[in-house]
């Protein structure tokens, strides 16, 4: 007997909640490994500075959803961990732009063979089909 609409819903609903908390349980294996002193948050910073590149502590804030002070706060755990630098916005002197130093990069890096790993390990014997598969239904999950 099939399942319903509704049956496949809830069985989806459960799958993406095992997904969410494997999510944060890699999440924070990275950010420990990208600074154990700090708090997740910061490494989220980090990562975000990584792949957008120096960036206003506002436009931090709204690509995070956080409020602009705590983006401040974090940024400034960053800077005086050695992984953040601060200079003048070429565009507007007035304002602040942090970017990565040589060694957020490196913790970076660190955080992110923490995830692949993770993530070789959860696909250990799928066919490239499978994974191929996989990519597709889930981009379009989240596309739509």
């Amino acid at each position: 007997m099939s399942k319903t609409r509704k049956e496949l819903a809830t069985e989806l609903g459960s799958e993406l909640n095992a997904l969410l908390v494997a999510s944060r349980t890699v999440m924070a294996a990275s950010a420990a490994r990208f600074h154990p002193d700090l708090q997740p948050a910061a490494y989220q910073l980090a990562a975000m500075l990584a792949s957008q590149g120096p960036t206003k502590a506002g436009g931090l804030a709204d690509r995070l959803g956080m409020d602009k002070s705590a983006v401040s706060r974090l940024a400034k755990s960053l800077c005086d961990n050695g992984l953040a630098d601060t200079s003048a916005d070429p565009d507007d002197g007035r304002a602040i732009v942090y970017s990565l130093t040589d060694a957020g990069h490196n913790g970076i890096q660190a955080a992110n063979a923490v995830k692949s790993d993770a993530f070789f390990s959860r696909m250990d014997g799928w066919s490239d089909a499978e994974l191929t598969l996989f990519i597709g239904l889930l981009r379009k999950f989240n596309r739509t």
